[in-house]
């Protein structure tokens, strides 16, 4: 029996005369090439088994293994592939295995998490962290501490800011900042001038306690959000100390707080201080429109007096600051008595007899022997900074 040849492929239509000899085709005008030989396009030897794939759902087990978003999804795909390959004889064993792996990893990590507490912390950090992305989309990104100028012309908002070196002539220096809170959607300027007012004051206050060294054309500024990048999810408001007009310019940090104060000298100033504070806050309208109010402020100042007196009595002050302290508590002694009969006057006549020697007896300087003694800027500040 003579060996018989395969089978040719058919041809697109009837061929007459029969079929062709067995044997390799080529085409007019190209050379002779047996099958599966490189040079002829679409050559291939008859009976090639055909190409085996890649399980789809393998590929995404073993993705979702690594990803970690959703641990059981990969275990489950991973599962299900399994019994794909082997029936359709397809690639990707290994890959469905890895991602079961992977994914029963992740989903045990998973639990252990929620029994521990870990991923209450992980929401916790995380929410922390997109505090402070919310805080970098503010119109500028300020932190505690920095000194910056402010170039920003013809806008109600900054826009323009270059963090400095406090030794150089700079518009302004960063006490602190808040987040607001409590408000389900833009709650008006009006609304949150009246919360920094009040919150930056206190920050203010315990960011440059030693207040004298403070320019006196340098007031305490903040820098709210603008509904504009509360939309954004901006919340932060920038306190700060800056010049009184726009082309105000000082050099130096105003800070002292307890990072460049000593013990002696934090208890002097967080004793003294609110005498100063107080007598700022007298009211607008004289006794004799508001009386009620001038001898409710009165009384406060009275009761300033009283407790910085007491509290300078109860701390050991060292070295040459004892003798200056002590005499600080006897002007404000005689002080105490004066303010006594002011805030205890019954009438807007009894008032002023007694407002002059009031303030006559409280020390102006509040002890600037005692300040020197100490360190601290004993001279209040004159004249108005440096403007440019």
């Amino acid at each position: 029996m003579q060996p018989s040849q395969p089978t040719p492929p058919p041809a697109s239509g009837p061929q007459p005369g029969g079929w062709p000899a067995p044997g390799p085709y080529t085409s007019p005008g190209m050379p002779y090439t047996p099958y599966g030989q490189p040079g002829v396009p679409g050559a291939a030897p008859y009976g090639q088994p055909p190409r085996r794939t890649t399980n789809g759902l393998a590929i995404g087990s073993l993705v979702s293994g690594i990803v970690c978003c959703l641990p059981p999804l990969g275990l489950v795909l991973g599962l299900v592939a399994l019994p794909q390959i082997k029936k359709k004889d397809q690639n990707g064993k290994g890959l469905a295995i890895a991602g079961i792996v992977l994914s029963a990893l992740s989903s045990l990590l998973l639990v252990i998490g929620l029994a521990t507490g870990g991923i209450g912390s992980a929401w916790h950090d995380f929410k922390k962290g997109m505090d402070e992305a919310a805080r970098s989309q503010s119109a500028f990104s300020l932190r505690k501490g920095q000194c910056f100028t402010d170039s920003s012309k013809g806008t109600e908002y900054a826009t323009d800011i270059r963090v400095v070196d406090c030794a150089r002539p700079h518009s302004g220096e960063v006490s602190g900042g808040f987040q607001l809170t409590g408000f389900d959607k833009w709650p008006g300027e009006d609304a949150i001038d009246e919360l920094a007012e009040e919150r930056c004051e206190t920050i203010n206050a315990a960011y440059a306690m030693d207040t004298w060294a403070i320019p006196r054309d340098v007031w305490i500024a903040y820098y709210p959000p603008s509904s504009q990048s509360w939309r954004l999810g901006d919340r932060a408001v920038t306190c700060a100390f800056s010049g009184q007009k726009k082309t105000t310019r000082f050099s130096g940090s105003v800070r002292s707080d307890s990072t460049t104060l000593n013990g002696d000298q934090s208890h002097f100033l967080t004793t003294v201080n609110p005498i100063e504070r107080i007598t700022y806050q007298e009211p607008e309208d004289d006794p004799d429109e508001d009386f009620t109010a001038n001898k409710v402020w009165a009384g406060e100042l009275l009761a300033a007096i009283d407790a910085a007196r007491e509290g300078l009595g109860r701390h050991y002050w060292p070295g040459e600051s004892t003798a200056p302290v002590e005499a600080l508590r006897k002007e404000l002694a005689t002080a105490s008595k004066r303010w006594g009969e002011l805030a205890e006057a019954p009438d807007a006549d009894a008032y002023w007899e007694a407002y002059d020697a009031a303030w006559d007896a409280l020390p102006e300087d509040l002890g600037a022997d005692a300040r020197t003694a100490l360190g601290l800027t004993d001279t209040l500040p004159e004249g108005e900074g440096t403007s440019v």
